[in-house]
């Protein structure tokens, strides 16, 4: 996906708020150009690499609870478009009707080889899947459900400038986000007035500096941060 011209961008995007994020990313259109060229080459060959991998934690999650495999959810992308993430699943089927879109604390609603999963963060590779389908990059703002975009300030919208990423700076420093949260009588309310607003610092510093070489960086913190 490349960076649309200003007067192309969805009404709600143009504003003073966004601008000054957009004009640091037009000067960077052949970064953003390599940026998407290197994320399919990539996932094409981390499919491959992890083809056996996934096909065994898919038949775990069969054996472990009833439902299918991946977890599906409405997420917001680039200029607000709206696409149906691919997870592994980790929860209880019907997981959303019986709780929050955040899972906090021990939340009951993860079953056995989903709290694995989560904490390896392996419930992500199916992304792999979203990255070429162009919805995802490797490095982004992590994409939010459609009812946390809602209620975004203007200038968050500047995070909708790029494809939702599987991982970021802010997700490195907020990867215990479940602990932070812990067990707030209302999550939905600690994460958007409490986490989301300090993610986003992180997340709209990340766009003003954005370069290949943080990418990289980024991507490598987020593997030791996993291993740690």
């Amino acid at each position: 996906m490349t960076l649309r011209e200003w007067n192309k961008l969805p009404s709600f995007m143009k504003c003073k708020e966004v601008r000054p994020y957009w004009e640091a990313l037009q000067k960077k259109r052949f970064a953003l150009a390599v940026k998407r060229i290197g994320d399919v080459l990539l996932a094409f060959i981390l499919l491959f690499i992890l083809a056996l991998p996934m096909a065994v934690i898919a038949l775990l999650i069969v054996l472990d609870s009833r439902g299918p495999v991946f977890f599906r959810q409405e997420r917001v992308t680039a200029y607000g478009k709206i696409f149906r993430i691919h997870k592994f699943r980790t929860m209880v089927t019907d997981a959303e009707k019986k709780g929050p879109s955040i899972t906090a604390g021990e939340d009951e609603r993860i079953t056995k080889i989903g709290r694995i999963l989560r904490k390896l963060r392996l419930d992500e590779l199916p992304q792999l899947f979203d990255v070429i389908n162009g919805d995802m990059s490797f490095v982004g703002t992590r994409p939010e459900s459609v009812k946390y975009v809602k209620q975004y300030k203007k200038e968050y919208y500047a995070t909708l400038l790029m494809p939702a990423g599987i991982t970021s700076e802010a997700s490195i420093r907020y990867k215990d986000e479940q602990t932070i949260i812990g067990d707030a009588e209302n999550v939905d309310e600690t994460y958007l007035n409490v986490i989301l607003p300090e993610k986003m610092k992180w997340n709209l510093k990340s766009i003003r500096a954005f370069s290949l070489i943080r990418d990289m960086g980024t991507m490598v913190r987020t593997v030791f941060a996993v291993l740690h």
